[in-house]
């Protein structure tokens, strides 16, 4: 499950991971995508909203917090990880933007609780073959893993 700030890059990730072409798709509910489940930023920005975030992981195994590395400020309280009942990893997203600051992002979700934290570029595909290796379990192969690199390229 992804969660973060609206624009920070959950929906780009989860087509990344899948190895789809990148395009913009402006997330309105909770979509799952076989075994991602992608949230709306609104859920995470709002407090009445963030109640259903709690709600949907229980339905995952791994939980993703996600924040921009150009992010002025962390979304998440310190130590919020604290009360999750699952795994919960950090995403640095958007590493290769002007003015990316992935050292500070990771320092946010470090503070947060996030004992893992990964740094990405849905855009390159640096970073995404570590969080699918990070997931995996033995012999898992992925629904839309067959035919396709990292990069969402055909092989």
């Amino acid at each position: 499950m992804l969660v973060g700030r609206t624009g920070c890059g959950k929906t780009t990730l989860t087509q990344a991971l899948r190895g789809e072409k990148i395009r913009y798709h402006k997330t309105q509910y909770v979509n799952r995508y076989d075994v991602i489940i992608d949230t709306p930023g609104e859920y995470a920005e709002n407090r009445e909203l963030a109640r259903a975030l709690i709600i949907y992981s229980y339905e995952a195994d791994v939980v993703g917090m996600l924040l921009n590395a150009r992010e002025n400020y962390s979304l998440y309280s310190p130590n919020i990880v604290a009360g999750a009942t699952r795994e919960v990893i950090g995403i640095v997203t958007q590493i290769d933007t002007e003015g990316a600051r992935p050292d500070l992002a990771e320092s946010w979700l470090r503070l947060a609780g996030c004992k893992t934290v990964f740094h990405v570029s849905s855009v390159t595909g640096e970073g995404i073959p570590d969080i699918l290796n990070h997931l995996r379990e033995p012999g898992d192969v992925l629904p839309w893993e067959e035919g396709l690199n990292f990069a969402g390229n055909q092989s």
